[in-house]
């Protein structure tokens, strides 16, 4: 582990100094990646820095306790001994975790998609609830929220949402929130105030850019059309909605969001590429299917992973076992504690397979 960290430290000093030559700084592409993988190494490299001084500190301390000292300089020696102990400990706990494979898309933007499921204009509602539960965490982020294509029902909800958010390390927050999602309430329209059970599903795709999927215009078949609105009616006298296909996998996205047809295409793009990247490692973590058991939120789509029950005001994660009976401030955009927990449980299940590997 050591060797590994005494690598990292080297690795972080280089780039600091290629950081520093005109050269580089003259090529943004190259300056922008040494950048980037600056930034991913220092909490790492700040982390062993303070556990070498605590080392330090502990043999400093045996050494000095070695010796015949006072009754009070002895007592105060310990008490910092046993007090860089504990911080070791917890600095060797954060290492192991800092350590662990980082998955590639972590720090990347999102798009997520919601739909209404199981349950009629029930689960058209509770897809608006969800979205307006994301938009509100995003918010609490710092992270930006484009809507890029809407479905809206004429009760309120949405059949289908699609929306692009952007900020710091959106998907390593995120990539748990993929599958279905369940509610159990009572619908206003319900006489006999009997609780009813609808689903909404959330799909998280990490976006993908240009250099990483190259899609080839041969491979895309594009049909433009004119943007209808509820019922049908025409809303644009231009054909300005666009309708991809992406023949190689037959993946469709449409975009009438907008009232030009380039912008359309553009969003469009981005949905297709995103669609299309999160297929190609579907397939690929698909192939060893035994290691994924151990993920959450990143194999199967149509897993039931959270109940939100509002007669009790309780939400339950399955995938943990974890209950929060807060579902109204979860509800309001209040993820952190669901979150924090996804993904405390997920690096300990990656610990432990890499222990008994």
């Amino acid at each position: 582990m050591y060797d590994q960290l005494q690598a990292i430290a080297d690795r972080y000093e280089e780039l600091n100094e290629l950081l520093s030559d005109p050269e580089v700084i003259s090529d943004t592409n190259r300056f922008m990646k040494l950048s980037k993988e600056e930034a991913d190494l220092r909490e790492t490299v700040g982390v062993y820095e303070r556990y070498k001084k605590v080392v330090q500190g502990i043999s400093d301390d045996e050494e000095l306790l070695s010796e015949n000292l006072e009754e009070e300089m002895a007592d105060l020696a310990k008490e910092e001994l046993a007090d860089l102990k504990n911080e070791k400990d917890e600095l060797e706990e954060k290492i192991t975790i800092l350590l662990l494979p980082k998955d590639p898309n972590d720090d990347k933007n999102i798009i997520m998609e919601i739909r209404g499921a199981a349950g009629g204009d029930e689960a058209a509602l509770f897809a608006g609830d969800l979205f307006n539960m994301y938009q509100h965490y995003a918010e609490s982020q710092g992270w930006k929220v484009e809507v890029m294509d809407a479905n809206v029902t004429g009760i309120g909800g949405y059949k289908e949402v699609i929306m692009m958010i952007t900020g710091d390390n959106v998907y390593s927050k995120l990539k748990y929130e993929s599958g279905a999602h369940r509610v159990q309430r009572v619908p206003s329209t319900e006489s006999q105030g009997r609780i009813h059970t609808s689903t909404a599903t959330v799909v998280v795709m990490p976006e993908a850019e240009e250099v990483e999927l190259d899609i080839e215009d041969k491979d895309i078949r594009t049909d433009i059309y004119h943007a209808s609105g509820a019922g049908g009616q025409h809303v644009n006298k231009t054909a300005s909605a666009v309708r991809l296909t992406h023949i190689p996998t037959g993946i469709v996205v449409a975009m009438q969001d907008e009232r030009s047809q380039i912008k359309n295409r553009e969003k469009a793009m981005k949905v297709l590429r995103a669609r299309v990247y999160d297929k190609i490692q579907q397939e690929a973590q698909s192939e060893y299917d035994a290691n994924r058991k151990s993920a959450v939120g990143t194999g199967d789509r149509s897993e039931r992973i959270r109940t939100y029950n509002f007669p009790q005001n309780r939400v339950t994660d399955h995938r943990i076992g974890l209950t929060i009976q807060k579902l109204d401030k979860i509800l309001g955009g209040e993820l952190d504690e669901i979150i924090d927990a996804l993904i405390i449980y997920d690096q300990t299940s990656k610990l432990e397979e890499m222990n008994n590997g």
